[in-house]
């Protein structure tokens, strides 16, 4: 886009100026009207110019704020994901607990089970 404003500028000076020379007043006068037409643009220059400065001025700033956000969705992101395997470690820290007893439970059982089957076996086989 800058290189087709550029242009256009360009464009529109070497026409303005070549109007100006072929237009049937004193040199003078030429001289005042483009000196007066280059004063104009110049101050137009300046006006873009400013206003670029201060698009760039607040697209800069925009980017920085996007960037903070964006570092703290991603240490809140970090946070949480550590949390989660907290959770999840001592769940199944907790769930493997569980799952000894209830392994010494049935081997209680069996045992006590597999006595009395002894006992039983014993007093039928007599």
């Amino acid at each position: 886009m800058a290189k087709t404003f550029g242009k256009v500028v360009i464009a529109s000076a070497i026409g303005y100026v070549a109007g100006l020379l072929l237009a049937p007043k004193s040199g003078k006068e030429t001289r005042e009207d483009v000196k007066k037409k280059a004063e104009e643009v110049k101050a137009k220059a300046e006006v873009k110019a400013e206003q670029v400065k201060r698009a760039a001025k607040t697209g800069v700033k925009d980017l920085k704020a996007s960037a903070s956000n964006v570092e703290k969705e991603a240490k809140g992101m970090a946070k949480s994901a550590t949390d989660s395997g907290r959770v999840v470690r001592d769940e199944a820290e907790r769930l493997g607990e569980e799952a000894k007893a209830r392994g010494s439970r049935v081997a209680d059982e069996a045992k006590k089970t597999l006595g009395d089957l002894r006992d039983d076996v014993k007093k039928n086989v007599k």
